[in-house]
């Protein structure tokens, strides 16, 4: 489908409002605009990639002789510009004449705005059909989701593609995903799921909370917009979170998927970090990142303690983030590098294990993961706390070394966890489940 033109640009409600008046360049109306921009002062060309429409208010031309603003022209059409829009009847009581001759020697579209409408609502209309005929002539040739623009800009995010804020913001606004200011920014990704249920169930947990979500092939993705709204967070409360979970985004979101998926223990739930809504698009890629990640570990890495109840298993990239260090770049590029780590820091307990059928090693981890509780280790190994100083001992005499000592404490949760990598089995895809750290 043809790019949007500066003919359909001035078409739109918001610009007609203006009541535009062409004042050069009209042959050139049908040239494509790539994008919008509004910016105050004459060095505006500087910012320009070609084909932006450039949007002022004039005051960077007030004070600027005649030189310099037909320099300024030339300077746009040099760069590519589709055209220049001036507001005329505030800083500028009309369009300087030197202005429209350089215009008009250049060919370049030159626009006097005569009633005043905020730029902002011009360039969100604007960039939005500009976005929307984008899509709707590249994407449903060659993705399977054809126009599912929030399918689309879903997949784009959470595989790095290569994106602009201002592009994130007109798709995510076309897809219906305005998150408020200070909202932070949660990716999920959900293994197992039918549907989009259990998304929309959490979200209605959660109140107040603007989502993106869709379906691909093995997982749900979606981004959650977690306004703090009191609200929502009660009612989070009220489904059994724990305490604190308020002050806490990842918590409350792990909390209301937990209830929401209560009746589908065969779901697997990846919660992203917290980012700030305001913090670029970047940041919105690396929380659906991480949660995919962190959803493709969860699937192929044994966890580290035993499960504690029958249910769903939801966790967070910060719950395996040592998991997601050890593994980047892939499992299998570390999976000698690891094996190596492990057989020099647990060989003799592993080797004591496989001629010994125990639970020695998880044990270990169990004990130091809980800060060395004898009362809570025993209680998640459902065992008696003498058995498991039977144990401890057993590994101390192994290991050579006493397993409380603080230096030793990263040294062995990395081998660890570098041994559950390791031993981890292949995940059960529903085809399509792709790591992308």
């Amino acid at each position: 489908m043809p790019a949007l033109t500066l003919r359909d640009i001035l078409a739109l409600d918001p610009v007609r409002s203006t009541e535009p008046e062409l004042l050069a360049g009209e042959g050139s109306l049908d040239r494509p605009v790539r994008w919008v921009h509004s910016s105050e002062v004459y060095e505006g060309a500087n910012f320009l990639d070609g084909g932006e429409l450039l949007l002022t208010n004039g005051f960077g031309l007030t004070d600027a002789d005649e030189g310099t603003r037909r320099r300024y022209v030339r300077e746009l059409a040099a760069r590519g510009a589709a055209g220049l829009a001036v507001e005329v009847g505030r800083s500028l009581a009309r369009m300087p004449e030197e202005v429209a001759d350089e215009a008009r020697l250049l060919g370049l579209p030159l626009l006097a705005l005569h009633r005043v409408v905020p730029f902002v609502r011009i360039t969100e209309a604007a960039n939005r059909a500009i976005v929307a005929r984008g899509l709707s002539g590249r994407r449903s040739a060659v993705l399977p989701w054809g126009g599912d623009h929030t399918a689309a800009l879903l997949a784009d995010l959470a595989d790095g593609q290569a994106l602009n804020q201002p592009e994130v913001e007109a798709r995510a606004a076309l897809a219906g995903f305005h998150p408020g200011a200070g909202a932070r920014l949660l990716g999920v990704s959900v293994h197992g799921a039918r549907d989009l249920g259990v998304v929309d169930r959490a979200v209605r947990a959660l109140g107040g909370v603007s989502v993106l979500r869709a379906a691909f092939p093995g997982d749900v993705l979606a981004l959650v917009a977690m306004s703090g709204a009191a609200g929502g967070a009660e009612r989070v409360l009220s489904a059994g979170a724990r305490p604190g979970s308020t002050r806490d985004p990842v918590r409350a979101v792990q909390d209301a998927f937990c209830a929401a998926a209560a009746a589908e223990p065969v779901l697997t739930v990846a919660v992203g970090h917290a980012v700030a809504v305001g913090s670029g698009w970047l940041r919105w890629s690396e929380t659906l990142r991480a949660a995919r990640t962190t959803l493709e570990l969860a699937l192929t890495v044994p966890p580290a303690e035993p499960p504690t109840a029958q249910g769903p298993s939801v966790t967070s990239s910060r719950a395996l983030a040592l998991e997601r260090e050890l593994t980047r770049g892939g499992v299998d590029a570390n999976r000698d590098r690891l094996a190596r780590l492990v057989q020099h820091t647990l060989g003799p307990l592993l080797a004591w294990e496989a001629a010994h059928p125990s639970d020695l090693v998880r044990t270990l981890e169990v004990h130091l993961r809980h800060g060395c509780s004898p009362t809570r280790t025993a209680a998640l190994m459902h065992i008696g706390r003498q058995s498991l100083y039977q144990r401890l001992e057993r590994i101390e005499s192994l290991l050579g070394l006493e397993i409380d000592e603080p230096d030793l404490l990263g040294d062995l949760l990395t081998a660890l966890c570098a041994h559950r990598i390791v031993r981890g089995v292949p995940a059960v895809r529903g085809g399509g489940l792709r790591t992308v750290a």
